[in-house]
């Protein structure tokens, strides 16, 4: 029996202020976001070897939701149930998602 998982999914779900400057991944779906993740992984039959988490602030807050997969390291923003069944299917295929790659980062967090 394995104590770890083969990945690791932390979709942000950190909440500011509605007129935070940056946002939050909170208020523009994070909560469901990870839902989404959730269901899609129980339909591809991955939620043995893969878990999903909330996570606080990952400071990317103006492009969130942000969601980081590990060991992989991979940096995604995903708006819709779509995108994330895409990234879904990646993880199953071994394969990134390029076009919902986080593009850019922002050095710090508050």
């Amino acid at each position: 029996m394995s104590i770890g998982y083969k990945v690791h999914v932390f979709v942000c779900e950190n909440e500011r202020p509605e007129d935070h400057h940056r946002g939050s991944c909170a208020r523009r779906g994070g909560p469901q976001i990870r839902r989404w993740f959730k269901e899609a992984m129980q339909r591809e039959g991955l939620v043995q070897d893969t878990r999903v988490n909330k996570s606080g602030c990952l400071a990317h807050c103006e492009s969130g939701p942000i969601v980081v997969i590990y060991p992989q390291g991979i940096w995604y923003r995903p708006k819709t149930k779509e995108d994330v069944d895409e990234i879904v299917g990646g993880l199953k295929e071994g394969k990134v998602v390029e076009r919902l790659l986080l593009d850019h980062y922002w050095e710090g967090s508050e």
